[in-house]
């Protein structure tokens, strides 16, 4: 944290304070979730010692991060099902929240979240570290052995996309805590899935990771275009920084300063779009003997 801190107060002195509100902001939230979860602790203390624990339900270590809208990304909200023993805590925690500060509107993030569960496998048990809706998946077998594709998403609501890339995750990566019929690496429907009483692992802890999303061909062109967008603005610098020092210059020699300038890949013809644009804002011209030639307009 305090390295990352240090980063951050170099970006703010060179970039200025705009550039690293959002990033302050983010470090300010999780500051303020630290000190609001040792509170939320305390509250539990007292419940439990009033005697409150029975209506509470089965013991659950809540965490909760809360994140202001205006400083993190925009994250879609899943309504999914959750068992009523965990939606218990987070009514608690609603309540104790609003008590604290009035006024304000909690939107649970079901994708952000993540859980540790005790699992009894014939070696023993292990701790499965997985996202909340791999512990939901997860959940579904504590009462039956074995469950459908459809059966699976009509207990947990998890949007179809969503749950395949979740059981995948569960039944065809490296920690196969569940057995899909038919094998296989794709989830298709109608398949059947059931708990892997026999799976082992040396390790006690173990991460589950989630299967990420691939992106597209035009969705990669486009977060492309995006940086590419962003990056323009230090190209035009770069070049009128190089024409303002060397006053008259050649097309390739531009191009040779620019590449060992710039600390990230782009290709000629972008360059040239940006000088051809400098050219129509004044910046810089052409020469009037050789079209080759860039002369700076001071």
């Amino acid at each position: 944290v305090d390295s990352e801190k240090s980063m951050l107060s170099k970006l703010k002195a060179e970039c200025g304070a705009g550039f690293t509100s959002k990033l302050e902001g983010m470090f300010k939230d999780m500051e303020l979730s630290r000190d609001i979860n040792v509170a939320f602790k305390q509250h539990m203390a007292h419940l439990a010692d009033n005697e409150s624990q029975n209506t509470i339900g089965d013991k659950i270590d809540l965490t909760v991060n809360v994140l202001s809208m205006a400083f993190w990304p925009t994250y879609t909200v899943m309504q999914v099902h959750i068992p009523p023993y965990m939606s218990k805590y987070q009514e608690i925690f609603n309540k104790f929240y609003q008590g604290k500060y009035s006024g304000r509107k909690l939107q649970w993030q079901a994708s952000l979240g993540h859980c540790v569960l005790k699992a009894n496998f014939r070696s023993g048990q292990k701790e499965l570290q997985v996202s909340l809706f791999q512990a939901l998946c997860l959940m579904q077998f504590n009462e039956v052995d074995e469950m459908t594709l459809e059966e699976v998403k009509e207990a947990s609501n998890i949007e179809d996309g969503e749950l395949r890339r979740t059981l995948q995750s569960l039944a065809c990566g490296k920690a196969r805590v569940l057995t899909k019929i038919p094998k296989g690496k794709d989830i298709n429907d109608g398949d059947k899935f059931s708990y892997n009483k026999d799976f082992t692992n040396a390790l006690f802890k173990i991460k589950i990771n989630q299967i990420q999303l691939k992106e597209t061909n035009d969705e990669q062109k486009a977060t492309e275009e995006r940086v590419f967008q962003d990056r323009q603005y230090q190209i035009d610098a770069a070049i009128v920084r190089i024409m303002k020092m060397r006053k008259t210059l050649s097309h390739n020699l531009l191009l040779t300063e620019l590449y060992n300038q710039l600390k990230f890949p782009v290709k000629p013809p972008d360059l040239k779009k940006r000088i051809e644009s400098l050219i129509d804002r004044d910046y810089m011209e052409r020469d009037k003997d050789n079209a080759n030639q860039y002369n700076y307009v001071a």
